[in-house]
């Protein structure tokens, strides 16, 4: 489920031929991917009360068609703004709508190791450009750009069904053989509900410090292949590889990560993503253009931190409010994804065309990574048990 829903990642394949067909700006041509993300995000809050109240399978159903339909719809669209509606409204929607549905039974099913079972369960959206990159290049090249997005929402729309009719919860108060809650450091009996975790200083600081982590990562990978032919000079067969060898490192970021939040603590997850961004956008910036080396190296941590921010996020979420409302304290928290989503294409959109080149992009990168450790560091902590009340 999770491989075809990343397909999104994959739409910096579709800028080149889109920017050939409609001789659209670079800005642009990021709209679907940008709006998509945003639209994941919104629905993605708007469906968490819906999983809760109607469970994973009746609203995996819903999720399912409306990502078809977004990408059969996409395969009509005339121009920029129509492909933004299809694919970044409706498909956007549809995988925020989906996408807390595997999330939500992997969290149920495994709560004794709940941060590496969603960051396993993820992984797929991670590691999907693996698989959907070449595939979507080499449709394009064979059959065109917009039917390819037919083809593709036809084969998403039956296996999303399929594997949606799988899904299942465990029964109420469901617990590993042998297995009974651990007294958690980090969780001293704190339940908070939405309104409550929303009155913390630490939902805020978790809120801020995913949406950095999300920009920079969905940064990286909205400009992976314009990056790798632009700056570094890559040949495009072997820019599109790359962003496939990439998808590995968003995919093992995910249970990287959610390990070391279940291991070590929210605090020290984030410390470490956000040196590592700071690192590899330091090395871009300094020593990227027409150096593959850097290019693989620096981009590669960036996409597993990305993958590790959609592990830390939901783990700590659940390790810092509660189990409880989990499922809706997420889709909350989850917005930062969305705001991270439109802040990053349009920053990085606007910079190539102001400045004809990717580079600068990661300067206001740097300073974003610096923040985030200064929250990390200052205000990400455990919710004191008064703040519970």
């Amino acid at each position: 489920m999770n491989i075809c829903l990343g397909g999104v990642y994959s739409f910096s394949v579709f800028k080149a031929p889109l920017i050939a067909q409609w001789g659209i700006s670079a800005t642009a041509s990021s709209l679907p991917y940008m709006i998509a993300l945003a639209f994941f995000s919104l629905f993605m809050a708007v469906s968490g009360p819906w999983i809760k109240r109607w469970g994973p399978r009746r609203i995996g159903f819903v999720g399912a068609a409306v990502v078809g339909a977004g990408w059969l719809l996409s395969s009509l669209a005339p121009n920029i703004w129509l492909l933004t509606v299809s694919y970044g409204v409706v498909s956007g929607a549809g995988v925020g709508i989906l996408y807390g549905c595997p999330m939500a039974i992997a969290a149920h099913w495994f709560p004794d190791r709940r941060g590496f079972a969603v960051g396993m369960t993820v992984l797929g959206f991670g590691i999907s450009p693996l698989l959907t990159a070449p595939l979507m290049s080499s449709l394009i090249e064979s059959i065109g750009v917009m039917t390819s997005f037919a083809v593709l929402g036809g084969v998403f729309l039956v296996v999303l069904m399929l594997l949606v009719s799988l899904l299942e919860l465990p029964e109420e108060g469901w617990r590993p053989p042998n297995w009974s809650p651990p007294v958690c450091h980090e969780r001293p009996h704190v339940d908070l509900d939405r309104k409550a975790m929303m009155k913390t200083g630490t939902f805020y600081a978790l809120w801020g410090t995913f949406a950095i982590g999300s920009l920079a990562g969905l940064m990286a990978i909205g400009i992976s292949r314009d990056f790798g032919t632009e700056v570094v000079r890559l040949q495009g067969s072997l820019a599109t590889s790359a962003v496939a060898f990439f998808a590995i490192f968003n995919g093992v970021g995910r249970p990287l990560f959610g390990w070391l939040t279940d291991r070590l603590s929210t605090r020290a997850a984030a410390t470490s993503s956000f040196l590592l961004i700071l690192i590899s956008s330091a090395i871009l910036y300094f020593w990227g253009e027409g150096n593959t080396v850097v290019y693989f190296v620096a981009f590669g941590l960036l996409w597993l931190n990305l993958g590790g921010w959609l592990a830390i996020a939901p783990a700590a979420t659940a390790k810092l409010f509660g189990a409880d409302h989990y499922v809706q304290n997420y889709a909350v928290i989850f917005s930062a994804y969305g705001i991270g989503a439109i802040l990053g294409s349009i920053l990085s959109g606007q910079i190539r065309d102001t400045f004809g080149s990717y580079l600068p992009v990661f300067l206001p990168v740097m300073g974003l990574a610096v923040l985030g450790l200064v929250i990390s560091l200052t205000v990400l902590r455990p919710v004191a048990r008064k703040q519970e009340s």
